[in-house]
């Protein structure tokens, strides 16, 4: 798009209305007749008080492209007019984000995830059949009504291959395809039906669950089913508490975050609660996109009210006022089904003024991200909330202190927050007894890959990698195990010999590695690994920010050189080439402003440190 033609480029009447849905009617001076330029249109928007709704800015896009199917330069015009926004700046956000398109496209899009564990489903095949009938990516169906994408993991790899299906519209549609096949997305791109959307359903007995025992079992669109099967009595029980009574139940169950960082959730809810700048913010964290990872899906889609009442207590403890899920862009059932349980929970005074009658004011907003792997980074979230490009913030001063619109605010993941819960109802040292001394209560794993029953496992955290993997069937087809990822594309690898390790924090700690995000994903012997690593290598130096040199340049360095290994030309030797991957490796981890730089080189340093992928000789 050339900024050029904003200055002149006029919206259509559908990108009007759906823009007045979320920001409200045009203000009069730009109805009818000619429209005001400049300052004098500042005026009449407002001028600071428009501004002040830049945050609007990233639900106004979404508008835009969910009504006709790209953000246009007519479309991106009234939306910096709308809010003020400078078109560079506009412009900046709009193309940082992978959903978006900023060049006309058809109304139905098929993205189509060709990530490490659809590949280990049939994905390469799929995407080599689409190309046959229709063409590289982005080539137009026959008739011109639709197109298809390569996509990173669209956190559907329980049910692989899969494929996202957007329809822009008046009434604009989403929906998974998962599992698919050529047929099923060639009937899509032709104009066929949109699919249902897929449920997933845990495949363990309810008894040793706590965090998925309502999953598959508890409609997730009734209230009365929730509070049937025990919902809102731990908010009940939190009121009993109080404030200071839910926080030192946190601190005594030495509930660590379940996002990766395990920081201590007591001490983190504590600080907020002390700050006495008001008013406070609670994010949720629902933008796991790390590949592999889909535990968070999980619970949005089946329990969405433990969600919704394990931020209310969050709220309730740390004096939050408002709360926002950050949605990951690519779950339109999460998001239909959260919706609706929002909508529940206000109808029936569960949020908003006075929860309850106990004088707390707290409502939740959802947003939805648009495809931005770094927006999962605490302080990317913030800026993209804000309208600003998702890109992370340096630390100090943190989100404790000065985090969403500068003011303190409480950040966790949905695996995090439904386990406070658990520590209200059962007491913090009741829920500590669960686990090891380090690593309490159950934790969830997304098992996927080269297994018999891929999807979400919770154990006991002690629990073995060795017991994960039989829960989900073992290695089908009689093959061999070649390795196991854990943790995800920022985590490390795992060899067959090493399957008993304890999934603990401190266990893979001692081992190397990482639990991450949760990601299990088995690799059998017919897996190219360095084509592993390569699709590892792209999606971090697709998904780097590209704010700060280290991370910028390290993931194209890196992706070169494993290129060159790949292709059997490696630069001055493989020696050479090895320790410069090492150099690049190191340089990210100890200059990069935010976790995705200092953790892109995990797991190609651990293939090679531990598989010796490149022949190197790997483990001693």
């Amino acid at each position: 798009m050339d900024l050029r033609l904003l200055a002149d480029a006029e919206p259509t009447e559908a990108e009007r209305d759906a823009l007045d849905r979320v920001l409200g009617p045009a203000p009069d001076a730009w109805s009818g007749g000619e429209r005001l330029a400049g300052s004098a249109a500042n005026t009449a928007a407002g001028g600071h008080a428009a501004r002040a709704r830049r945050h609007l800015l990233l639900p106004a896009l979404w508008a835009l492209q969910e009504r006709v199917g790209w953000i246009s330069p007519g479309g991106l015009n009234e939306v910096c007019r709308r809010l003020t926004v400078p078109p560079a700046d506009a412009y900046g956000v709009a193309s940082f984000y992978a959903l978006f398109s900023l060049a006309p496209r058809p109304a139905r899009v098929v993205h189509v995830c060709d990530d490490i564990a659809c590949r280990c489903r049939g994905a390469l095949e799929l995407v080599a059949q689409l190309e046959e009938r229709f063409g590289p990516e982005g080539d137009l169906s026959p008739d011109g009504s639709a197109t298809w994408l390569r996509s990173p993991c669209l956190g559907q790899c329980d049910r692989a291959p899969a494929a996202l299906v957007s329809e822009a519209g008046e009434l604009p549609l989403e929906r998974v395809a998962a599992p698919t096949s050529a047929t099923d997305l060639l009937e899509l791109l032709g104009g066929g039906p949109l699919p249902r959307d897929p449920v997933t359903v845990p495949p363990q007995p309810p008894e040793q669950l706590r965090l998925l025992r309502r999953v598959g079992r508890v409609d997730p669109f009734s209230l009365d089913a929730y509070r049937a099967a025990g919902g809102y009595a731990a908010l009940r029980r939190a009121f009993e508490l109080g404030p200071e009574g839910v926080i030192r139940e946190l601190k005594d169950s030495k509930l660590q975050g379940r996002g990766g960082a395990a920081f201590p959730i007591g001490i983190k809810w504590e600080a907020v609660a002390r700050q006495p700048v008001r008013p406070h913010y609670l994010v949720c964290n629902a933008d796991e996109s790390e590949p592999g990872t889909f535990k968070d899906r999980a619970l949005l889609e089946g329990d969405p009210f433990a969600v919704v009442e394990a931020m209310t207590i969050a709220a309730y403890a740390t004096g939050c006022e408002r709360g926002y899920v950050y949605l990951r862009g690519e779950y339109p059932r999460a998001h239909h089904v959260l919706e609706h349980a929002l909508d529940e929970a206000r109808r029936h005074g569960f949020l908003g003024e006075d929860v309850l009658g106990r004088g707390l004011d707290f409502d939740v907003e959802v947003r939805k991200g648009a495809g931005a792997y770094i927006c999962g980074e605490e302080t990317a979230i913030f800026n993209s909330i804000e309208g600003q490009r998702g890109e992370p913030r340096n630390k100090p001063p943190f989100p404790v202190v000065s985090g969403l619109f500068r003011k303190p605010t409480v950040v966790n993941n949905v695996e995090t927050l439904v386990n406070v819960l658990d520590v209200v109802l059962r007491g913090g040292p009741a829920f500590a007894e669960t686990g090891t001394e380090q690593s309490t209560g159950t934790k969830l794993f997304c098992v996927s890959g080269h297994v018999e029953r891929p999807g979400v496992y919770e154990v006991a955290f002690g629990t073995t990698l060795r017991e994960v993997l039989e829960l989900a069937g073992g290695v089908p087809g009689g093959r061999a195990l070649q390795c196991v990822l854990l943790g995800g594309a920022a985590g490390g690898f795992v060899r067959p010999d090493e399957l008993d390790l304890p999934l603990t924090f401190e266990g893979a700690r001692a081992a190397g590695t990482t639990l991450g995000s949760g990601v299990v994903l088995a690799f059998d012997e017919t897996v190219d690994l360095p084509q592993v690593l390569m699709r590892i290598a792209g999606f971090f130096r697709d998904e780097s920010c590209g704010q700060c040199v280290p991370c910028r340049v390290g993931t194209v360095r890196q992706e070169e050189a494993l290129a060159r290994l790949v292709a059997g030309r490696p630069r001055g030797g493989l020696e050479r080439e090895l320790a410069l991957i090492a150099e690049v490796g190191q340089c990210m981890r100890d200059a990069s402003i935010c976790g995705l730089g200092q953790t892109a080189s995990s797991a190609v340093e651990s293939a090679i440190a531990r598989l010796g992928v490149f022949g190197n000789g790997g483990p001693a």
